[in-house]
C-alpha cells in the first residue's frame, strides 16, 4: 500500500520538483505513525539525543591514543553519529566537557578536567554495579525463546542497558554457572550468549513488582494518560480486565493473533523498557529481537494501540518508545545510579552550552558597539534558556530523516507488509 501510494504521488508530479513532493509525501507518511506529541516526552527525548551525542564523542576520545584526538578523526566519525556540519564548532560548544587546542597548526580534542572526574566516577559506579548487570542480562536472556542472544545484537543494546562496553570480558567470564558463549557456526557474527541457570526470583516482571508492592495478588498496567482522553481509557480498561500474562511464562502455546498473545506481548515490551537505564528504545532496534522474543511483524502497530502504556515518538526521526509510567513530566522516577552520574554529565553539557552562548551574545553586542548600531529596543533574552535549538547553527544540524541506512530499516520495519 506504501509503495502503491508513492508511485502515485510520483506520477502526480512530473514537474522538476517531483523528487521533493516524492519526500514530503515520505515526512508525512512518517509522521503518520507516531502519537499525539506529549511536550514533556518530547522534551526528555531532546534532552537525551544531545548526551547520547556528547557521550559517544567523549568514548571515541577515551579509545584514542593518550586520549587526544584530531578534530578532523573527529570530524570523519560525524556521520555515524548522524551529525551534519564541523565538529569544531560542535565542541566549542561544549567547553565545559572538551578542552580544543590548537597544535602544530591543527585543532586538537581531549575531555576537560571535570569531565575526566565524571568519567571516574562512572567507572566506578559501573564495578558497583556488576550484580545489577547480571541480573539484568538474566533476566533478559529468560525473556527470550531459547535463553539465548546473539552478542552482535545485544551490542545494540547493552548502552540502553547500561552495559560496559568490554561486559563481555569484563562480566561473563565471572559467571561461568550462570552463562556461556555458544557458536555453532563458527562465524564471529553467530556468537550467543545463553543462560545456564534458571532462576526463578528473577522471573517476576515490574508490572508484578508493582503490585506486590500495593498489596494486590492481580498484577495489572498502569495508565497514564488524561482523563480527557475518554475513549483511550474505555480500551486500556478493557484490556487490562482480562489476566495479566507474565512475559516469563513460555509464549510458544499461545495463538498468534490472539487476546491472550496480545497481552503477552504488551508485558514483554513493557519489561524490556523497564530493564533499560531510560525506560525507553528505539523500535528499529527492538524489531531486530522478532525472533527472539517471539514478536510480531507489526509491532509498530500493537504500540501504537496502547498510548495509556507506551508513548511512540518520532523525534529526530528515529521512531522510540517510552514507557509512560516511568516518567513524571519530562523527568524519569526511578533513576539508576549509572544515570544520576549521567546526568552530572549533562548538566556539565548545559554549564558548558551556557557558557558559550553567553561568550557569543558578548562578541556579537561588541561587533554591533564597534559597528555604532544602537538597538533601539532592548534586548530580550529567555532567563536560564540554554538550550540551543538545532536550527541555531546550520552547520550543526542533528542527521536528517533520509539517512539511506536509516531510512532502509525504517521501511523494513513500519512499512513493508512482507519484512522478515
Amino acid at each position: 500500500m506504501f509503495v502503491n501510494n508513492l508511485n502515485r504521488c510520483s506520477h502526480r508530479h512530473k514537474s522538476p520538483s517531483s523528487t521533493s513532493s516524492i519526500f514530503y509525501y515520505l515526512h508525512r507518511s512518517f509522521s503518520l505513525w507516531s502519537m499525539k506529541k506529549d511536550p514533556d516526552l518530547e522534551s526528555a527525548l531532546s534532552r537525551n539525543r544531545r548526551w547520547i551525542v556528547n557521550n559517544q564523542i567523549k568514548n571515541i576520545i577515551l579509545r584514542y591514543p593518550n586520549q587526544d584526538a584530531p578534530v578532523k578523526f573527529l570530524q570523519k566519525k560525524f556521520k555515524t553519529l548522524d551529525l551534519q556540519g564541523k565538529a569544531l564548532n560542535w565542541l566549542k560548544k561544549y567547553p565545559c566537557c572538551f578542552d580544543v587546542y590548537l597544535q602544530n597548526d591543527e585543532y586538537h580534542c581531549k575531555l576537560s578536567k571535570r569531565m575526566l572526574f565524571l568519567v571516574e566516577e562512572e567507572e566506578s559506579v559501573k564495578e558497583m554495579q556488576e550484580p545489577v548487570f547480571v541480573e539484568r542480562l538474566s533476566k533478559l536472556l529468560m525473556l527470550s525463546v531459547n535463553h539465548r542472544l546473539n552478542v552482535v545484537k545485544l551490542n545494540e543494546l547493552k548502552r540502553n542497558l547500561g552495559f560496559p562496553d568490554d561486559y563481555l570480558i569484563r562480566i561473563l567470564p565471572k559467571y561461568p554457572d550462570t552463562f556461556r558463549f555458544v557458536n555453532h557456526s563458527g562465524r564471529r557474527s553467530s556468537m550467543e550468549i545463553e543462560l545456564l541457570s534458571w532462576n526463578p526470583d528473577l522471573a517476576i516482571s515490574a508490572v508484578e513488582v508493582s503490585a506486590r508492592k500495593q498489596g494486590s495478588s492481580k498484577p495489572c498496567f498502569s495508565c497514564s494518560l488524561p482523563s480527557t482522553w475518554v475513549k483511550s481509557w474505555e480500551r486500556f480498561n478493557e484490556f487490562n480486565a482480562t489476566p495479566y500474562i507474565s512475559p516469563y511464562v513460555d509464549s510458544r502455546g499461545l495463538l498468534e493473533g490472539s487476546k491472550e498473545m496480545e497481552k503477552r506481548i504488551v508485558g514483554l515490551v513493557h519489561e524490556l523498557l523497564s530493564l533499560t537505564l531510560w525506560k525507553k528504545m528505539s523500535i528499529v532496534k527492538l524489531g531486530h529481537f522478532k525472533r527472539e522474543f517471539n514478536l510480531p511483524e507489526k509491532l509498530n502497530i500493537l504500540l501504537l494501540k496502547h498510548p495509556g502504556i507506551f508513548y511512540v515518538s518520532n523525534k529526530y526521526q528515529i521512531y522510540t518508545v517510552l514507557l509512560r509510567e516511568g516518567y513524571n513530566g519530562s523527568e524519569l522516577i526511578d533513576k539508576d545510579p549509572l544515570v544520576v552520574v549521567k546526568d552530572k554529565f549533562g548538566e556539565l553539557m548545559q554549564e558548558g552550552l551556557h557558557e558559550y552562548n553567553r561568550r557569543r551574545y558578548e562578541v556579537n553586542l561588541e561587533k554591533q558597539r564597534k559597528k555604532g548600531i544602537v538597538s533601539v529596543r532592548k534586548e530580550k533574552r529567555k532567563e536560564g534558556s540554554t538550550e540551543m535549538t538545532e536550527q541555531d547553527d546550520s552547520g550543526d544540524k542533528l542527521g536528517g530523516l533520509f539517512d539511506p541506512e536509516e531510512r532502509k530499516r525504517f521501511y523494513k520495519v513500519l512499512f513493508d507488509d512482507d519484512a522478515p
